[in-house]
């Protein structure tokens, strides 16, 4: 480098600009994590504009009157951004949130599925609409109050706190997304990120962290899918795997893969659902020796491994549940670069179709895609 030529050093971003220089859209839910990282990041001089998606109304939702969540968390947004002097903007969502993750959600049910939409709703809307808008406002990066953590080669890694690990959530996150996405928060544990919402004074700094789905407050998604799709929750046959009829259900909406209560059948050996059939309307039920799952068939492959899936099979580490933990497994390509299927070094019980199976190196992220099939001994 010649002497009249200045070396810019990499910002805390990992950006050759000065911090003033570098514009950073923060998705702000309206909570205490997206909150702290707005804060966060004007501390530390960058050109920080908050902005916050209304993406439902509780009042649509369970047809429910009265002030909405999405409206208070909206507010809350909009407090913080005003107390530590950042722009914020509001921006309607609604429909293509109900396009892209409602109504998918409610098929994927009376499909007989099990869906993930804060999957979809990452996939679809946070980082692909938002993501345009960020770069519409010539922001450098986008930031969010993720827990995952992001390595200075752009590849996504486990957050710190492992119990806060939200890259299960982030499969679909793909490489030209993680180029431009930050997730500062990923390094340190919650009760640290409260620490700093006390240290910069935000209102928000002892709210509850969200439990349910946002557009399912109550916690009740079959009545928001019955609000959808008016007549999802016909009743039907259950049925042992013989398929002789055990009893009577009130729909299949109501009832999970792997399920043990609440089927309404007593005595005997414990019963679980087993399999969903929508077009015979049909819960079939059977010993818990028959969820258990050693093959799985996936589509809409996410694969962030640098180099493509070997013929011979590729050694992961995978979660087919949010809440599970890694287990070994033998990731092989499918019919096409959209869709695989994986062998489980040791079988996995109640595995279901719409979930999501997220592959990982270590700590970190290689992708992953959404369950078609899990193959039991049911199926074989």
């Amino acid at each position: 480098m010649s002497n009249d030529q200045t070396q810019i050093e990499l910002n805390s971003l990992g950006l050759a600009k000065s911090p003033a220089d570098t514009r950073v859209v923060v998705a702000m839910s309206g909570g205490v994590d997206s909150s702290v990282v707005a804060a966060l990041l004007k501390d530390q001089g960058y050109d920080v504009v908050g902005i916050t998606l209304q993406l439902y109304d509780h009042g649509i939702a369970v047809q429910k009157k009265g002030a909405c969540c999405a409206g208070q968390d909206i507010h809350d947004a909009r407090r913080v951004s005003e107390a530590i002097g950042i722009p914020h903007y509001v921006l309607d969502y609604e429909s293509r949130f109900k396009d892209s993750v409602m109504e998918d959600f409610a098929d994927s049910y009376i499909r007989g599925e099990t869906p993930i939409p804060c999957v979809r709703c990452n996939q679809e809307v946070k980082f692909k609409d938002l993501l345009i808008t960020a770069k519409d406002l010539n922001a450098d990066l986008m930031a969010t109050g993720h827990y995952v953590q992001r390595s200075a080669d752009a590849e996504m890694l486990k957050a710190v706190d492992e119990s806060k690990d939200q890259s299960y959530f982030l499969f679909a996150t793909d490489q030209e997304q993680l180029d431009f996405l930050r997730f500062p928060l990923g390094g340190m544990v919650k009760d640290d990120v409260r620490m700093l919402a006390e240290k910069y004074g935000l209102s928000v700094a002892d709210k509850p962290d969200s439990q349910d789905i946002c557009f399912v407050p109550t916690g009740g998604y079959a009545d928001v899918i019955e609000r959808l799709r008016p007549g999802a929750g016909e009743p039907g046959d259950i049925v042992d795997m013989d398929g002789n009829i055990l009893g009577q259900h009130k729909g299949i909406i109501y009832y999970t893969i792997g399920q043990r209560r609440g089927i309404g059948i007593g005595g005997g050996d414990p019963l679980y659902v087993i399999k969903l059939v929508p077009d015979a309307k049909q819960i079939v039920v059977g010993p818990k020796a028959a969820l258990e799952i050693s093959k799985v068939h996936i589509k809409e492959l996410n694969w962030l491994g640098e180099e493509g899936i070997s013929n011979e099979g590729e050694k992961i580490q995978v979660k087919v549940r949010s809440t599970s933990s890694a287990t070994g497994a033998t990731l092989f390509g499918g019919e096409d670069k959209n869709t695989a299927y994986f062998i489980l070094d040791n079988p996995e019980y109640g595995v279901a179709a719409g979930q999501a199976a997220v592959f990982y190196d270590a700590e970190r992220l290689l992708g992953g895609g959404w369950i078609t099939k899990a193959i039991s001994s049911f199926d074989a």
